[in-house]
């Protein structure tokens, strides 16, 4: 390892033990009754805005942000700044423009939002579809990561030793879902979003103080220890082995910026909010506590970079995944005092506890969606309790094939997975959420085609691009079936997704357009307004 002693291993192991036990423990104390639906869904609607808001933000900054946009930031320069913030702007648009309507229009879950207005399995099955699809790729990420990041932590190099760790975090993180529900996920969520930027923000402060608190300084440092000069501080170092460095650049932003935030374990947030009110105060905790963290890991990530240099970060990871803990751990210099070993330990465990939020968010978001949009619509006159035994089998339901998929995918790149997930978010989701929320005349048939057109088109496209194949650093390295000339599907899929929905509607016919347009005003007072808020 880089530079980590045998005490800081110890105390990391003995802190991860000790979050563990103590996060299960919460989560069996705040676990709901048997039958109560509304409580494991979505805990009453009881969190002060506060806490709903540094739990938006948890589960918004999941393991991806941390050790995914820290490393682009230390490989990439500038161009990983300018993916933060689009991150943190990701946000924001759900906040001005989403949040109000999600929570008015929807109960429990996305299909509930969607059918308000167009009642209907078919309606229902497809958002659990694409709930599924979007998430599971982000959880086979953070579950595949969490071997890795253990091992690099600890020390243990044998491939066995990483699988038990990913079948053993992964059974944690069902539990949790199982087990605590909304409420029970919504304080691991704060629990991490507290030590994530406490210890952050410290090790940023120890950071700048190396270079005299003066942040050009810094970047200039960052900039001739990354072997590429200013090209550094400028864009286009992430795409530069592409063959359209700019473009690709656009196509990601964009991504990001309309896919983050729709993705469904952060959407379903806004249901636990119990008013429009509380779902402003909510979101405006969440998005600083973003923008805080976007500043943290710029910090951190431009420190390891200046710290120990781009070749090293390379060299330990080649999607650069460890750029956080390595910055971490610089900061302290060559000589690291008892305090300065327990400040990295809270730091280690504050990105532990991120793999185990992350993944449980994701999981209970599927979960509550095959119980509460397939099977409880399935099943008639479908008791309380029936139905949140029905969302815990699907929490198992749900993970155990995602830790199995994440034990076979492991030892590949696993950049493709982040990016189908954001890609199916700005492609499929959004627009159905923008369309089903705001479009008058949109109709089944427009929301059919959105969702399932635009899943389909970013699994097609996403096969022929370079991180698949065709490059050595893509999934598939010695193949080379590389035929789409960019790195995101964005700026192709995104356009589509909007247009399948305008295309759908059309094909309706105006009568079925006129129909939808007078179901939607029956209720556009309590989706835009909140005027009522009454159970589907």
């Amino acid at each position: 390892m880089v530079g980590f002693s045998s005490s800081a291993r110890a105390m990391s192991l003995v802190a991860f033990t000790a979050v563990a036990t103590l996060t299960l423990l919460l989560c069996v104390m705040t676990g709901p009754d048997r039958d109560d639906l509304d409580e494991f869904y979505t805990g009453y609607g009881s969190l002060s805005p506060m806490r709903n808001g540094l739990a938006i933000a948890g589960d918004y900054i999941s393991a991806a942000t941390v050790l995914g946009t820290g490393g682009v930031i230390a490989l990439a320069g500038y161009d990983g700044v300018v993916l933060a913030l689009s991150t943190a702007l990701s946000l924001m648009l759900l906040m001005f423009l989403l949040a109000e309507p999600l929570r008015n229009a929807g109960r429990f879950t996305m299909g509930d939002a969607l059918a308000r207005r167009m009642p209907g399995r078919a309606v229902r099955i497809t958002a659990c579809a694409a709930t599924l699809v979007a998430l599971l790729p982000l959880m086979l990420v953070q579950l595949a990561g969490a071997g890795d990041l253990l091992a690099f932590i600890l020390g243990f190099s044998s491939d066995s030793l990483k699988t038990g760790c990913i079948i053993g975090l992964g059974t944690l993180m069902i539990s949790y879902a199982a087990i605590g529900g909304m409420k029970g996920t919504a304080l691991i969520q704060i629990l991490k979003i507290v030590m994530l930027l406490g210890s952050g923000t410290v090790v940023s402060a120890l950071i700048l103080q190396r270079f005299g608190w003066d942040p050009g300084a810094l970047f200039d440092t960052a900039a001739r220890n990354s072997g590429v000069g200013t090209a550094f501080l400028h864009s286009g170092l992430q795409f530069a082995g592409g063959p359209n460095p700019r473009i690709d650049m656009i196509s990601s932003e964009l991504t990001v910026v309309l896919g983050g935030a729709c993705l469904p374990h952060i959407t379903m947030r806004m249901y636990t909010a119990g008013s429009a009110r509380q779902v402003r105060r909510s979101m405006s905790w969440a998005v600083p506590c973003v923008a805080v963290f976007v500043l943290v890991i710029t910090v951190v990530g431009f420190g390891a970079t200046a710290l120990i240099g781009r070749s090293v970060i390379a060299g330990a990871d080649p999607q650069g995944n460890t750029a956080y803990l390595l910055g971490s751990r610089a900061a302290f210099g060559p000589d690291v005092s008892t305090a300065e070993t327990l400040l990295f330990t809270t730091v280690t465990t504050a990105i532990f506890l991120t793999l185990l939020a992350s993944v449980a968010g994701m999981i209970l978001a599927c979960a509550n969606s095959l119980a509460h949009d397939v099977f409880a619509g399935r099943i008639r006159e479908l008791s309380p309790r029936r139905e949140m035994t029905l969302a815990r089998v699907s929490a198992l339901a749900v993970g155990a094939p995602a830790i199995l998929l994440a034990t076979l995918v492991q030892h590949r790149s696993l950049q493709p997975l982040i990016t189908l997930s954001f890609c199916l978010g700005a492609s499929a989701i959004a627009p159905a959420l923008v369309y089903g929320l705001f479009w008058r005349r949109y109709t089944r048939t427009g929301l059919l085609c959105t969702l399932i057109g635009g899943t389909l088109t970013v699994l097609i496209l996403m096969t022929g691009t370079n991180l698949v194949s065709g490059s050595p650093a893509s999934a598939f390295p010695e193949a080379d079936f590389n035929w789409f000339p960019f790195t995101t599907t964005g700026l192709v899929s995104i356009p589509l997704g909007f247009a399948y929905g305008w295309l759908g509607t059309v094909i309706s016919g105006r009568r079925k357009a006129e129909e939808q347009r007078r179901q939607y005003e029956a209720v556009e007072g309590w989706i835009l307004a909140g005027a009522v808020r009454r159970t589907p």
